[in-house]
Parts: C-alpha cells; structure tokens; sequence
C-alpha cells in the first residue's frame, strides 16, 4: 500500500511543522460523513496510535488508521492554489463518486 505527497504538499507540510515547533508529522483518515458516505481527514499528530501505519513519504511522517488505509491506497495528497483559493487535494484513484459540494466521496 502506497501514499504519496506532491513535492508542493511536502513544502507546505514541512513548514508547517516548522513554525508549529513540534508535531510527528501528518495523519490522514476517512471518516463517515455527507451525501456521499464518506469525508478525508487531515491533522497534525505528536504521536502515533496503536492502530496507525506510518510512512515515511520524502521525511515527512504521515499516519494512517488500518481503517481508512483500505480507502485511501494509492492516494496522492497534493496542495493546490486556485485563485484566492488554497489547500490540500486528494488525488484517490478509489474514489468512485462525490457529492456536488466536494465535501465527501464514495468508493
């Protein structure tokens, strides 16, 4: 199971962690959420759950629940600026739909 970052995520992520001054790195998740089933999750950790798988993506630790990481195989996490409009993408080639506002996905 793969999870990859665009190089401009893993600047964005760094520096966050940076200027935070502490923090183990990113975990992403799913949860049950809107019209579609289910929503990303995104948040820094300090420290890893009994439940996590941890990679290592170009230094930046990301965490994963055993849950979600079934959803979310194969997903680039990318930052993206659109217009005045900023902020983390996922790329998931599971995602099969997606409600009208963008804010959940189906697999």
């Amino acid at each position: 199971m793969a999870i990859t970052m665009s190089p401009e995520a893993i600047r964005h992520v760094r520096g966050f962690l940076e200027g935070r001054g502490k923090g183990g790195g990113l975990r992403l998740g799913v949860k049950t959420s809107g019209c579609s089933g289910l929503a990303y999750v995104l948040e820094v950790f300090d420290e890893v759950d009994k439940n996590d798988e941890v990679f290592d993506v170009d230094g930046v630790k990301v965490a994963i629940d055993r849950k979600s990481l079934v959803y979310l195989d194969g997903t680039e996490l990318d930052y993206t600026r659109e217009g005045l409009n900023e902020g983390f993408k996922f790329n998931n080639p599971n995602e099969k739909n997606s409600c009208g506002c963008g804010e959940s996905f189906g697999v």
